[in-house]
């Protein structure tokens, strides 16, 4: 029986010639990955074990981003022992402020995430890596304990669903719609423990950030992690950004699937999630045969959506416009790269002439951290990656997931709307 991509990578790191789904593995790790807020209770559990410090100094990756600049004594408290215990172990890739970025937009950027790796990290939307062709998936603090402590971990082999991608975007349809509507067809529960494994065609149409973007919201149907093959754009960005080797796995042609499906990207349209859950999905023709929606607040931004592609989408649709009197419009570049390149782009000052604010990288309103928390009955549209209630501050505002494209619009009018609104408008 054929194995999976996701099957070959941890059958490889595992020291086995096949696996299947539902079997247990103890896996060789590439990387270990901690926050402000998992690394602390992670230190914690691992000053318990026996052991003399950390399996692989250049394998732990420490990046504070959630309530980076401190947001008070807490959180000081959180990175000073973060950063204390990086200089102890002498861990190479811990990222101070300055250095730091949102970390899943950090570590592809630092070349730090290859083909073929085996990552964990705690924090669930590490199955971001998946865009490059590698197993990563988010862990508990404790795992991430016994990760740092020993190079492994263990492993329930997920079984996988097939996405064939087709066809091409049309414009402003972007890795965030495709996302979201897979998330709206299958449901927050329908890739439970399963590899959300993504093929075909129309994937030469996806740019890397697309791909990033995609995979990283895998969390947000289920999955235990999502995964793109490795093609012509996978390898470029790898040699703009890194050296080391890597492994490139394909999936058997007789591999087992749970389902399959077919997403046709020409025939997506601009889609948003509503309260309360992410698969609460509606297409902007949907949402123009509602009442219009008002909100408070736009977020352009996150691990999800604060990649350059994202920043150049949102200040096309703000370039020569402006926020609309009495609206909050927050844009935070991922990373430090990102936010130099946005600069000399003349981004920032598209945003700022617009009337949006732009922060230092940072999860902060993501989480309900700071930088953007909502107070009672406001609503938010973001391009973050979750809108449980209360998870941006107050039990009773409402978040409304969306792509750069159709936040930026919202900015503009006040409600939910699409850059196609803006278009016929003033044309």
């Amino acid at each position: 029986m054929g194995m999976t991509m996701t099957q070959k990578i941890l059958a490889h790191a595992a020291g086995l010639d096949s696996v299947c789904a539902g079997q247990l593995i103890e896996a060789d790790l590439d990387l270990v990955l901690g926050n402000d807020i998992t690394s602390p209770v992670a230190i914690k559990e691992m000053s318990k074990m026996n052991v003399n410090g950390v399996f692989h100094k250049d394998k732990i990756a420490l990046v504070p981003d959630h309530f980076v600049p401190n947001k008070d004594i807490k959180s000081a408290e959180h990175c000073k022992c973060v950063r204390e215990f990086a200089i102890k172990n002498q861990i190479t890739n811990y990222f101070e402020v300055g250095e730091m970025g949102i970390e899943h937009a950090l570590l592809p950027e630092k070349g730090l995430t290859v083909p073929g790796d085996v990552i964990i990290g705690a924090d669930s939307h590490t199955c971001t890596y998946g865009a490059l062709g590698a197993f990563s998936t988010g862990v508990g603090s404790t795992d991430m304990a016994a990760g740092m402590a020993t190079g492994k971990a263990w492993f329930k082999v997920p079984s996988a669903i097939k996405f064939n991608i087709i066809g091409k975007p049309s414009k402003w349809v972007s890795g965030k719609d495709v996302i979201l509507h897979i998330i709206g067809m299958i449901g927050v529960d329908g890739a439970l423990y399963k590899s959300v494994e993504f093929v075909g065609p129309g994937i030469a149409n996806l740019s890397m950030d697309d791909r990033f973007t995609i995979a990283n919201m895998a969390i947000e149907a289920g999955g235990k992690n999502g995964i793109f093959p490795v093609d012509e754009k996978t390898i470029a960005y790898l040699k703009e950004h890194t050296t080391r080797e890597y492994t490139i796995y394909e999936a058997d042609d007789d591999a087992v699937y749970d389902e399959e499906y077919t997403i046709d990207l020409s025939e997506l349209r601009p889609t948003v999630s509503f309260p309360h859950l992410p698969e609460n999905t509606h297409t902007i023709d949907e949402i123009h045969k509602m009442e219009p929606i008002a909100v408070d607040q736009v977020v352009i931004g996150s691990c999800t959506n604060g990649r350059l592609d994202d920043l150049k989408i949102a200040a096309e649709v703000l370039k020569g416009r402006h926020v609309k009197k009495g609206m909050r419009c927050i844009v935070i570049p991922a990373t430090q790269a990102i936010y130099l390149e946005a600069m000399e782009l003349g981004l920032l000052r598209t945003f700022i002439e617009a009337g949006a604010v732009v922060s230092t990288p940072t999860c902060g309103p993501c989480l309900g951290g700071y930088m953007g928390i909502l107070a009672e009955n406001e609503r938010c549209v973001s391009t973050t990656n979750r809108n449980f209630v209360g998870r941006m501050g107050h039990i009773s505002s409402e978040i409304y997931l969306a792509s750069p494209a159709v936040a930026a619009a919202s900015a503009v009018t006040g409600k939910i709307s699409c850059p196609c609104d803006l278009d016929e408008k003033e044309m």
